[in-house]
Order: C-alpha cells, then sequence, then structure tokens
C-alpha cells in the first residue's frame, strides 16, 4: 500500500514544489521511493499549468535536486487518497484544516516545520516570491532540515502498515 505526502504553500511555484524534490530525493535515498509517493499542490489558482518559480528551481538544481512540476491547486476530494498534508505555514494550515471533509481528514494536515526540533515556535516556512535569492536559499534550509524529522515520520508510518 502506497503511503502519499502532498506539500501545500499559496500558489504551488516556490516553497511546495521545492519541498516535494527535497522530499523525493530523501524518500529515494532511503529506499522508499517504492512505497511512498511524493506531490505538491496550491491553496490558491494563480499559477495552476505553470511551472515552479525560475528561483526555485535555481536553487534546487544549485543543491543537486530534480523537480519537473506544473502547478495545480489543492482539491477537498485529495483527502480520501492522501496520508499526510503538509502546509508550508500556519495560513495553509488553517485553510487546508477548514476545506477538509472530516475531522480525521482535517487532522492529516500538519506544518512541515513541526517535523523540525529546532524550530521552536516560528513553524512557518516564508515566501521567499517577493523577495530575493537569499529567501529561496533560506527557504530551501528550512524544508532541508524539516525533512529529516518528516522522513522519520513517514517511515514509521509506513514500517507500521507493513508490521
Amino acid at each position: 500500500m502506497t503511503y502519499r505526502v502532498c506539500f501545500v504553500c499559496t500558489g504551488n511555484i516556490c516553497r511546495s514544489p521545492m519541498a516535494e524534490a527535497v522530499f523525493r530525493a530523501r524518500v529515494r535515498e532511503a529506499g522508499l521511493d517504492e512505497l511512498v509517493e511524493v506531490d505538491s499542490a496550491g491553496t490558491g489558482d494563480w499559477h495552476a499549468g505553470e511551472g515552479a518559480d525560475p528561483r526555485t528551481v535555481a536553487v534546487l538544481e544549485a543543491n543537486g535536486y530534480a523537480l519537473r512540476h506544473t502547478a495545480r491547486v489543492f482539491e477537498p476530494s485529495w483527502f480520501a487518497r492522501l496520508d499526510l498534508v503538509v502546509a508550508l505555514d500556519a495560513g495553509h494550515l488553517g485553510a487546508l484544516r477548514r476545506i477538509a471533509p472530516t475531522e480525521r481528514d482535517a487532522r492529516k494536515v500538519r506544518l512541515l516545520r513541526s517535523y523540525d526540533p529546532a524550530a521552536a515556535d516560528d513553524l512557518d516556512v516564508p515566501d521567499p516570491y517577493y523577495g530575493g535569492p537569499d529567501g529561496f536559499d533560506t527557504c530551501l534550509e528550512m524544508v532541508e532540515e524539516a525533512s529529516v524529522g518528516l522522513l522519520a515520520a513517514v517511515r514509521a508510518d509506513v514500517e507500521g502498515r507493513v508490521a
């Protein structure tokens, strides 16, 4: 049985595709790519059908990550097939929980940085869209740091299903 994770940000061109690429690489490195499916979407349709922001692509490529991506909007019906919905900031967390069809679905939504013990109280990954390249580098660092704990949690869930 496949474990499905979807990362969600605002327009699905910066943070969530970055998280998707990083986490897909972590899943592959862990040898879980046959068991874990990684995806991303946005809360709004501003960029639906577009590729990832060129600055996202540049920072990913500079750090050895691959990404093929077309932006799309998260649909409430997806909750039924997803195991985990990972929001990139508190605004996304609230929006996703509001559209969740059931309380069980709402509990599937977690903040990415909640998986990073060093994040403390600041669990948002800031939107780099309106800034310069440094914001994309910072975003990548936050995503990479949180992906370690996220991978451990997903691995435990996957192993719990197999056992």
